[in-house]
């Protein structure tokens, strides 16, 4: 009582200390997002331009990207392919907003008939794309459905703001071209040639012993050339992976489960309170039965020819005896046991041709008010008339087929295999012999079918087969569940490599992932991993598990690196042969000396080499690759001149001009002007808007929440 009445009177006190607590909590999640009136709202994806994006908007387009795409794009793909799609619609929106582009009236008309000419609806008897029937379309929805309405302005919404930027983009090349003294240098540049001698001294002639690089050399030329060493925030990690498989007492229960199955068992009926004697699969008579109540795999009726049967129990399987039964045997993560419940000669495909009778309530009955009897007797007067006379076949299923695949090649199906086709048809197709003509009935109709062609009859068999999975039971996950858990515990308070190193586990490791990858390489998309990564919370040290789809992932953050100029450690792998090469360069031009060609490939133990037929537009000398320097001052020699020593991609040259041939002058060079200024138009309409994605003002938040 006495602890009450004390509680009693501090609960001001005590309230006022929850409030306080609870307000700094608040508030300490305020500022981590930025303030009050952050652009990391959650309700804003990105800002470009002073122009928010809604989250909301942005995921409806994501889920129907998705949808769209099937199983072919991963979400964190399809964000990506949207955004680009969002920033270029924002981004030249702008633009054209800024510039006062519109699009006329005759533009949009023009875009809606080339998106509507293929449309039946909208085109004449002479098939043509006819107006007037759109725009009665465009009223009857307007008068019938006000939703459908909307939607078509929408569509010709679109279509107007795809004619603003085509405007845009028309502008921007208008601006863009050639003159005619510019085509006459492309034209130069492709059809003057030289002929040359050279002599070439590889850079690895040179030790690297004898060159060093310092760190602020490197750090100089990462400063010197910025825009090529800017990079993104990145993280890396360390982790471990952790599979769920199966124990060698898993393997073991599952195949004792297999074995179980194959003899007569005693099982207890909960519905009638006592045992039960159930055949097993030996004995059962009702193999499918059977196989799909106790398989992980649906029982499969077909038969197979000895080419389908594969593994090393193939062949034992396929030599089988009707009834007789092989197994329990271990594949691809099953045990399984299987049993022939048929055999016997038949072609391994035929080829046939079929004409469809359909009727009401047919699967392929719609519009179709035949009755089923008069489309059965039809079905035996083509047959009839076919028996008496085969060439009559092709005229009647042009005629009578409902099958619209194949009714205008005379109902032909080719060749099939067994397995094909629905069942009562292939049992007619295989059962028979060719240039048997008969009426088979299936869910689609009545067919009449002959068959045309069959191969050679060989053996096939039918067989059952039971199969278990051999997977990881809930005794093992637990166990996996707590290693992990004591891994996980133990890297965060030790050395994560050194522990993993004491339990025999593989650490991998990651280096510079970016905020947006999804993809870690040895454990494929883990998004999840790359999010908590660049959380603001993660801390280098930090150790987080995660659940995989087969597994766990217990991962460590290793390094943090905020965006900007690559460090000169990270640098140094690309500047490093840059500036030993440079450093290499003039030691070989020191070193190289002689009046000749000859001379100086002799005193640097190299050869004299020849590249003939060489254009400014490809400088590729032949031994050597692309030298773009070494051509272009070979062009301002004069026959016989040797140069002075060129520090090139690959080495330091020396070249001497054999021959030059200039081509002809032309009357005119319009046509090389005009083929530049396209060139130029195509190149400059696909980085216009590259150029405006620089410049904009952007601020996104995408990895913070996909």
């Amino acid at each position: 009582m006495a602890v009450l009445n004390k509680i009693r009177q501090r609960s001001v006190f005590l309230i006022i200390i929850i409030a306080l607590a609870l307000f700094s909590f608040v508030l300490a999640d305020v500022i981590r997002n930025g303030g009050f009136s952050s652009q990391d709202s959650q309700n804003v994806i990105a800002t470009v331009n002073g122009e928010d994006i809604s989250r909301e908007e942005f995921a409806r387009q994501v889920e129907a990207f998705e949808r769209n795409m099937g199983n072919n794009m991963s979400t964190t793909q399809a964000v990506n392919r949207i955004w680009d799609q969002k920033l270029r619609e924002v981004i030249l929106q702008n633009q054209i907003e800024d510039l006062g582009i519109r699009a006329g009236e005759g533009q949009i008309t023009n875009l809606v008939r080339s998106q509507m000419s293929n449309n039946p609806n909208f085109t004449n008897a002479a098939g043509m794309f006819d107006e007037n029937k759109l725009r009665e379309y465009v009223a009857n929805l307007k008068a019938s459905s006000p939703q459908a309405y909307e939607q078509w302005q929408q569509f010709t919404s679109n279509l107007a703001n795809t004619a603003k930027i085509n405007n845009y983009y028309n502008m921007v090349g208008v601006g863009i071209g050639a003159t005619l003294t510019e085509g006459e240098q492309a034209y130069k540049m492709q059809n003057d040639n030289i002929n040359l001698k050279y002599v070439q001294v590889p850079y690895s002639s040179v030790p690297d012993s004898e060159v060093e690089v310092s760190k602020s050399e490197i750090k100089k030329y990462i400063e010197s050339h910025s825009a090529r060493f800017e990079t993104e925030a990145s993280r890396s990690l360390q982790y471990v992976i952790f599979n769920e498989t199966a124990s060698a007492k898993d393997k073991t229960a599952a195949k004792e489960a297999v074995s179980k199955l194959q003899n007569q068992r005693v099982e207890y009926n909960a519905a009638t309170g006592a045992n039960d004697t159930l055949p097993g699969f030996s004995a059962t008579d009702d193999n499918a039965e059977f196989v799909n109540t106790n398989s992980d795999m649906p029982y499969e009726n077909r038969f197979k020819f000895r080419n389908e049967f594969s593994g090393a129990n193939g062949e034992t399987i396929f030599n089988l005896n009707e009834g007789e039964t092989f197994g329990p045997y271990e594949e691809n993560g099953y045990w399984k046991l299987s049993k022939v419940v048929e055999a016997k000669n038949m072609p391994d495909s035929v080829k046939a041709s079929h004409i469809l009778v359909t009727y009401q309530g047919a699967q392929l009955g719609a519009g179709v008010s035949r009755s089923k009897e008069d489309a059965k007797a039809l079905a035996d007067s083509i047959a009839g008339v076919v028996k008496g006379d085969d060439a009559k076949f092709a005229e009647l299923a042009s005629e009578y087929s409902a099958d619209t695949s194949n009714k205008e090649q005379g109902g032909d199906l080719g060749y099939f295999s067994p397995g094909m086709m629905i069942p009562e048809f292939e049992n007619f197709a295989f059962d028979n012999s060719k240039g048997d003509v008969g009426v088979v009935e299936t869910p689609l109709g009545y067919h009449v079918i002959a068959i045309n062609d069959q191969t050679e009859a060989a053996r096939a068999v039918k067989v059952a087969t039971i199969a278990r999975e051999i997977e990881a039971s809930e005794a093992t996950m637990n166990d996996l569940f707590n290693e992990v858990t004591k891994f996980e515990i133990a890297a965060s308070e030790g050395d994560f490599s050194e522990i993993a190193k004491k339990d025999n586990y593989e650490v991998r490791t990651v280096r510079d992932v970016k905020a947006l990858e999804e993809n870690i390489p040895g454990a494929g998309a883990q998004r999840r991993v790359i999010q908590w990564a660049f959380e603001d919370e993660a801390e280098v040290g930090d150790v987080r598990r995660f659940e995989t789809n087969g597994g766990y992932i217990v991962a460590q953050l290793t390094a943090k690196k905020a965006e900007g100029l690559m460090g000169v450690e990270e640098a140094a792998s690309i500047v490093t042969p840059i500036l030993k090469n440079k450093k290499k360069a003039e030691i070989i031009k020191n070193k190289i000396n002689g009046k000749t060609l000859q001379e100086i490939a002799n005193n640097q133990k190299q050869s004299v080499q020849t590249a003939d037929a060489v254009n400014m537009s490809s400088p590729t000398l032949v031994g050597a690759g692309e030298e773009a320097e070494v051509v272009g001052a070979a062009f301002a020699l004069k026959p016989g001149e040797l140069s002075k020593p060129i520090a090139g991609e690959k080495g330091v040259y020396v070249v001497e001009l054999v021959s030059k041939f200039e081509a002809p002058a032309m009357e005119s060079y319009k046509a090389f002007a005009q083929q530049e200024s396209a060139s130029r138009r195509a190149q400059a309409t696909m980085r216009v808007f590259e150029a405006l994605k620089k410049k904009a003002d952007i601020k996104e938040n995408r990895a913070k929440f996909y």
